[in-house]
């Protein structure tokens, strides 16, 4: 092992083609994103079939890119990363089959890596000094976990969604109002328009005794509202819909989120994941956790959504471990943390 670990990460879990280039973990020397969204935005959603073959055109020149900005040279990598799962399993192929491809050509380390966890380490990259043991909450379109987290590679699942992820509650809803895709920015900008209290939705699990979500019937409960005011010929404020929606799920994030930070008696919440990108919801969580003296950390907007950088500083900590996946690692769409 050398003091000067380089890994190239690659993250093609969805519709984001992504590669970075990290030095001892929390050192990003490059980090290249390719975004899909003007392709799938038409469709309202991700289509995974467009989004494997982007994948598949924009990986090569992201690498080259990646390692350009880097300055560094493939011979001087010390491991090749690769997000593995959770995710969309065509997406997920292009990114595994590449990096297994390149670290079997430069007889190097094969690191896979779960997605989720890399939302979560993106918090020590924006900080690198957050004290642990934390309660982190990700939160993003296709996860919605709560967990205590006591140090590096440690976790604890104390809770998740039992349906509907909160982002994919806020693409659904986006959708039905005819509003575009990715949902949950175009619902927050609405939302500064409207009242949160003007709509009295339902907070589902709000009050259970337990860390899970459930947000598949305030989904339902939004489009029955949408759909009665319409029946009755009255006329829809969207604004007031976006804001009582967008605080409705706030409200069930922050209480659930609240009590497991007392119940661990921890002295730190970070946030991980797209919807942590939302003000909002980190104005409100923040000002309830003040209450208690506990700090909240999030990553910089760039880090919330995904990314490679990500992926690279939990590849860099399997590493220190010797954590290596066998080149036959196959994409688990289904990974759990």
């Amino acid at each position: 092992m050398t003091d000067d670990v380089k890994i190239l990460a690659i993250e093609t879990s969805c519709d984001e083609t992504a590669a970075a280039v990290s030095q001892n973990g929390l050192n990003i020397l490059s980090s290249i994103v390719a975004s899909q969204v003007d392709w799938h935005r038409k469709y309202g959603g991700v289509v995974p079939e467009i989004a494997s073959r982007k994948h598949m055109e924009f990986i090569e020149p992201v690498i080259e890119e990646a390692l350009n900005k880097a300055e560094v040279q493939l011979k001087d990598l010390d491991a090749v990363a690769a997000t593995y799962g959770p995710g969309l399993v065509g997406s997920l192929l292009v990114g595994l089959s590449y990096g297994k491809s390149l670290a079997y050509a430069l007889h190097k380390p094969f690191i896979g890596v779960n997605h989720i966890a890399g939302h979560i380490y993106a918090n020590f990259i924006s900080k690198k000094d957050i004290k642990k043991p934390v309660v982190c909450l990700t939160v993003s379109g296709g996860h919605t976990d709560l967990l205590y987290f006591e140090g590096y590679g440690e976790y604890q699942i104390m809770g998740r969604t039992k349906d509907d992820a909160a982002g994919e509650a806020f693409d659904k809803i986006a959708r039905y109002l005819g509003l575009g895709y990715p949902g949950g920015p175009i619902i927050e900008k609405k939302a500064k328009k409207g009242q949160e209290d003007a709509i009295d939705f339902p907070r589902p699990f709000l009050n259970k005794d337990n860390y899970d979500f459930s947000f598949s019937g305030l989904k339902t409960a939004v489009i029955n509202y949408i759909h009665t005011q319409t029946q009755k010929g009255n006329e829809l404020n969207i604004y007031d819909i976006a804001a009582s929606f967008q605080r409705a799920v706030i409200d069930i994030l922050t209480e659930k989120t609240v009590k497991a930070a007392l119940d661990k008696k921890v002295r730190t919440v970070i946030l991980s994941g797209g919807v942590a990108a939302n003000k909002r919801f980190r104005e409100v969580l923040k000002k309830r956790l003040n209450q208690y003296k506990i700090p909240l950390y999030y990553p910089e907007l760039k880090l919330c959504t995904d990314n490679a950088a990500m992926i690279s500083t939990v590849a860099y900590y399997q590493y220190l471990k010797d954590d290596f996946a066998e080149l036959n690692l196959n994409a688990d769409p289904n990974l759990k943390l």
